[in-house]
């Protein structure tokens, strides 16, 4: 592997025009793909195996014509204090607004609140049904146009009126802001990490080509593999964070051995041969994590890890061959200016703070290692706590019109209003499908937590109803979860007594089916991932105690980031800073993704850090002053990855979407953990105290396993040292 990649290295660096040229011409003829391809269609939310998508299914079968998850606005009216929506002129206000939604070229319908018995017991609220014939994503910009014009034009009678529903998301993507947020910050840490405005641009610069090249390949393929906003900016989020901390473990190696003396493309050689190999196996454990989201069966959750996992596998290449290139172009430019000026390169001190605290540490591992595993522990608490959902409008800022129409509907209608569930019965073959329909309606009418429920809407067959029923709580109730489980345990009697079945669905279904799926497959998930990743770290460490010290350090890492995940979006501690207006469950799909993540890049440092211990151990030295050399060697860097890393996520939190806020929030401190915690304190406490048998293997397991050379000993032994006056001669010539 090291001598593959160190003749690869050299390759770059002299066919640096070429490398060059080659992904300049990738990124131009993707961009010009991403322009011409058709944007993102809706291909809705399909999440197989669970009843509320069997209902949906059902729906679209037997109501041809009208989609079951097509897209909704739900506009409320709001009198003046004192008044009715009622009195004729506010009446009439209303009607006409009705009809003027009614004509929208995308509108199936726009039901009149004062036909459908729309309108609060106290006569001050009440709301229309927009529905469109198309799903949300496709809504053109003159039917979102003429909506808000409607309800502009509504506003001027004196009503107070809002909108919510699918019809009102923003379809924007993630804004600029975010990302260059992470990048300036990146920026400033490069430059006090290096000392050199070059050293600091380049990873900044092929980081960018990378995710470039990512996004824009994303954007072309989006019509045609049904990709979503959320897939491309976690991608973009992912792309820019590792591509950055891959050139950056690139770039100090090859600082580091011209250091030693090094001719430039030599150096770049075994940068890429000993840092790439690092580089190559930590992208494998982030793209064995992504992939696997597969497992889960969601197959919006499977595209969003594939796309991000491509996302990595593009930061790799770009690692391996587009850094050595650049480094070609100007290969003293990443040097310090004291070694510009003088043309001495200085290999760093041996007493320098990487080497300070892993003494400290390996002097005192006992304290160290139970002050680590109790502060994640104590922060992982929260998490017992953890309620799933996927929060709504209720999670949008007071600012926003989706959410005041929320607040407008739960104080008119009561809280449940905003989450009615579907009752989908299904009649066919049965003799009396109207009086079945009837009897399932009085049965589920009956169920305590249950406030209304609606008359049964057949489909032309007259062999499939369609009923809302309204509970009492709201939709992100545990209450309602509850309520939903009752309906579904009574069913059996029920169909027996009719001869007719029902599904239960809508959204509020839906969200709690998804919870469930997501709860039931998260060990599935991490047995298949934990144990890929152990078994690839096995092959690269050639130890049976690291990897599985990695693998319970990744534990406490992922257990904390969801525990503090859960004192803020939950529990509301700290909300405010954050922007989080409104706490409530954490979005499904969070916890899932984010373990996902979080163990790639766990395993990212645990690679980096660790090879070096490796190496040195290889090398000849013991284990105590191995873990010394590592840290010698690669604390600064790591740290300096983990701060970019952090900073990179940190940006997200400002996003509006709230899973993207979430995920980003639930990274960067999941990267503060393991980090600084777990891989700097952690991790030498545990080797520490380990010893030899840190990098003991049985004889038979170390027949079986493939050997990679890693810690680059082969090119150790290439007896390939340049002379350092050729180095400072190569510097004379640049200060010239």
């Amino acid at each position: 592997m090291a001598t593959f990649l160190y003749r690869v290295g050299r390759l770059a660096f002299r066919r640096r025009w070429y490398v060059a040229l080659v992904w300049a011409a990738v990124l131009a003829a993707l961009g010009l793909g991403a322009l011409k391809a058709p944007g993102a269609s809706d291909e809705g939310f399909s999440m197989p195996g669970i009843e509320s998508q069997k209902a949906f299914d059902l729906l679209n079968e037997r109501f041809p014509g009208a989609t079951a998850d097509g897209a909704t606005a739900r506009v409320v009216f709001v009198a003046p204090s004192g008044e009715k929506v009622t009195a004729t002129g506010h009446k009439q206000a209303v009607e006409k607004a009705v009809a003027e939604l009614a004509d929208g070229a995308q509108v199936a319908s726009a039901v009149d609140p004062f036909r459908a018995k729309a309108v609060s017991k106290d006569g001050s609220t009440a709301y229309a049904t927009v529905t469109y014939k198309v799903k949300a994503n496709d809504l053109t910009d003159a039917s979102r146009i003429h909506l808000e014009r409607t309800l502009d034009e509504a506003r001027h009678s004196g009503l107070t009126v809002e909108a919510g529903g699918s019809a009102m998301d923003d379809r924007g993507g993630a804004g600029g802001a975010a990302e260059g947020i992470g990048i300036a910050i990146a920026a400033v840490v490069l430059l006090v990490t290096f000392g050199s405005l070059a050293a600091a641009g380049l990873p900044l610069l092929t980081a960018v080509v990378g995710a470039g090249v990512s996004m824009a390949t994303i954007l072309a393929l989006s019509h045609a593999l049904g990709l979503s906003t959320t897939t491309g900016t976690l991608a973009m989020m992912l792309g820019l964070a590792v591509g950055i901390d891959y050139a950056v473990f690139v770039v100090s190696r090859y600082r580091e051995e011209r250091a030693k003396g090094r001719a430039p493309r030599e150096a770049a050689g075994l940068a890429v041969g000993t840092a790439g190999s690092a580089v190559v196996f930590a992208g494998l454990t982030v793209v064995i994590a992504l992939a696997g989201l597969a497992v889960v069966g969601i197959p919006m959750l499977t595209k969003m890890g594939l796309a991000a996992a491509g996302a990595v596998i593009v930061a790799v290449f770009v690692a391996l061959t587009l850094v050595p290139a650049v480094l070609g172009f100007w290969p003293n430019a990443v040097l310090t200016r004291k070694a510009r000026t003088s043309g001495r390169i200085e290999e760093g001190g041996e007493n320098n703070g990487g080497t300070r605290w892993a003494r400290f540490v390996l002097r005192r591992p006992v304290p160290v290692l139970l002050l680590g595993v109790v502060g994640l522990g104590a922060l992982a608490v929260p998490m017992t706590s953890l309620q799933l959902g996927m929060p709504g409008d209720e999670a949008k800022p007071t600012s926003t019109t989706e959410r005041r129409a929320y607040d407008a509907l739960a104080e008119g209608f009561g809280p449940g209003f905003n989450g009615p569930l579907t009752v989908v019965v299904d009649a066919k073959g049965d003799a009396d499908p109207k009086g079945a329909a009837q009897t399932i309606s009085e049965q589920i009418g009956a169920t305590k937590g249950v406030v209304s429920v609606s008359p049964a809407r057949f489909n032309a067959a007259g062999d499939t109803a369609v009923i809302s029923v309204v509970p009492s709580t709201a939709p992100t109730d545990e209450r309602t979860k509850d309520l939903v489980q009752t309906i579904r345990g009574e069913r059996p009697g029920v169909e027996a007594e009719t001869g007719a079945s029902f599904e239960v669905t809508g959204t509020t279904a839906l969200n709690i089916d998804i919870a469930d799926k997501v709860q039931a497959a998260l060990v599935p998930y991490l047995g298949v991932v934990v144990g890929l990743a152990v078994v690839l770290l096995l092959v690269v460490f050639r130890s049976l105690l690291v990897p599985l010290k990695a693998a319970l350090g990744f534990l406490l890492s992922v257990l904390a980031s969801l525990g503090v995940v859960v004192l803020v979006f939950q529990q509301g501690h700290g909300a405010g800073l954050l922007g989080v207006e409104q706490t409530g469950p954490i979005m499904s799909l969070t916890p899932i993704f984010l373990v996902g993540i979080v163990f790639g890049l766990a395993m990212d440092y645990e690679v980096f850090l660790v090879s070096r211990m490796r190496e040195a151990h290889v090398h000849g030295e013991p284990p105590r002053q191995a873990v010394t050399s590592g840290f010698r060697h690669s604390a600064r860097v790591v740290v300096a990855a983990a701060l970019i890393m952090i900073a990179v996520f940190a940006g997200f939190i400002g996003e509006s979407d709230s899973m993207i806020k979430m995920i980003g929030f639930g990274l960067a401190s999941a990267v503060l953990f393991d980090a600084f915690v777990v891989r700097m304190a952690i991790v030498p406490a545990v080797l520490a105290l380990l010893g030899d048998k840190a990098w003991w293997l049985p004889k038979w397991l170390d027949r079986l396993l493939p050997r990679v050379d890693v810690e680059g000993e082969a090119l150790s032994r290439r007896s390939v040292t340049d002379p350092a006056p050729a180095a400072a001669a190569d510097l004379a010539a640049a200060r010239t």
